[in-house]
């Protein structure tokens, strides 16, 4: 049970547990390149599941992209070029949101295993090892990578807190580290 005191005491911690907000010259950054721009799905239906799913083309069967998030991953991608951010490869994980996601924002998607959805904890530590590849792997000189995923894979790499549905991580590959973050809402800030 949450009481009050716990509760007080998680309230306190999340300045600890929050990634470091996009510094101002993040947008300079992303426009030389050489960054991973990881981007959980945008919007889905939770009132459907992916349980009853027979393979990843099966898009009956899994929890889809609302309109709201067609209109998300289309305005993710109007942003990324009114701001001439250069997007060379783009991964998705092969579910039909993730794939629907990058294809709507950014003309095209790779369906790549290594970046599927998956749980949170899981007993098998190398099993987002591929994921740590390509989110250290540097992108082409002048380009940013994409990864179209999910919360889970991210959190089990990175930990607390997750990325909301449209957001997108900022990952310097080098150092392995996020550098900042990106919401729907924080677009129109950026000149």
């Amino acid at each position: 049970m949450l009481t009050r005191v716990t509760f007080a005491a998680f309230l306190a911690l999340l300045p600890v547990l929050a990634w470091p907000q996009a510094d101002p010259t993040l947008l300079a950054k992303l426009r030389q390149g050489g960054y991973v721009l990881y981007l959980r799905h945008a919007s889905t239906d939770f009132s459907q599941n992916d349980e009853r799913m027979k393979s990843f083309e099966d898009c009956a069967s899994q929890r889809n992209l609302t309109d709201k998030g067609r209109d998300e991953a289309r305005a993710i991608g109007a942003h990324i070029k009114r701001l001439g951010i250069p997007i060379g490869p783009v991964h998705a994980s092969p579910f039909c949101r993730t794939m629907e996601t990058a294809r709507l924002a950014f003309g095209r998607a790779e369906r790549t295993n290594e970046v599927r959805g998956g749980p949170a904890n899981t007993n098998d530590p190398t099993r987002y090892e591929p994921l740590r590849q390509l989110l250290a792997k540097k992108p082409p000189a002048g380009q940013n990578a994409v990864i179209s995923s999910h919360g889970n894979p991210f959190y089990a790499v990175f930990g607390p807190p997750y990325l909301a549905e449209g957001e997108i991580a900022v990952v310097e590959p080098s150092a392995f580290i996020v550098v900042g973050r990106i919401r729907l809402s924080d677009w129109q800030a950026f000149d």
